[in-house]
């Protein structure tokens, strides 16, 4: 996940937020009033991005931000947690809102459990690249004598591709001085 921002941040575990519908100035602001001061912003593609710290250690918030209210109006949120709590070693997850709701959420971990108004959003495209359904699954990892996890970061750079493919998201990595491609 953190080929997004080419490794630009290290020691921090972040979050990468993209909108359409919102211009960089006005994501940044809604980002600021839930204390998460971007790390670095930009557009590319019709797409605003920030990149934004997870956790807020000076203000003593370690809650989870809600996106909810940064893309109402008709605007559109795509939200990769990167590491969601790389010592315990969870995976990422994604989250897509539109209008203020929440369209789609799942973990990296269990793409299958997807929730929100319309956890099939992504469904025949998580299908067609063999991250859900018939196929998914790891066979070698069944026999025995295969680790699995040994091409879990190949599973997730899959999985990105999928999602950003579907949104049109900008290619990574991002920084700061994007500004269209």
């Amino acid at each position: 996940m953190t080929g997004w921002t080419d490794h630009a941040f290290p020691g921090h575990e972040m979050n990468i937020v993209f909108a359409r519908g919102l211009p960089p100035g006005a994501l940044t602001e809604r980002l600021r009033s839930r204390l998460r001061e971007p790390l670095a912003d930009g557009e590319a593609r019709g797409w605003s991005w920030a990149v934004h710290d997870m956790l807020d250690d000076e203000a003593g918030d370690y809650g989870l931000v809600d996106y909810t209210g940064i893309c109402r109006d008709g605007g559109e949120i795509a939200v990769f947690v990167t590491e969601p709590c790389s010592p315990k070693a969870h995976g990422p997850d994604f989250s897509y809102f539109r209008d203020g709701w929440l369209v789609l959420g799942f973990s990296f971990e269990d793409v299958g459990s997807r929730v929100g108004e319309n956890p099939d959003h992504l469904s025949a495209e998580l299908l067609a690249a063999n991250l859900i359904g018939p196929g998914a699954s790891c066979e070698e990892g069944e026999s025995g004598g295969h680790d699995c996890f040994d091409h879990a970061d190949d599973d997730e750079d899959r999985l990105v591709r999928t999602i950003a493919d579907h949104f049109l998201l900008p290619s990574p990595p991002l920084s700061a001085e994007v500004v269209a491609e």
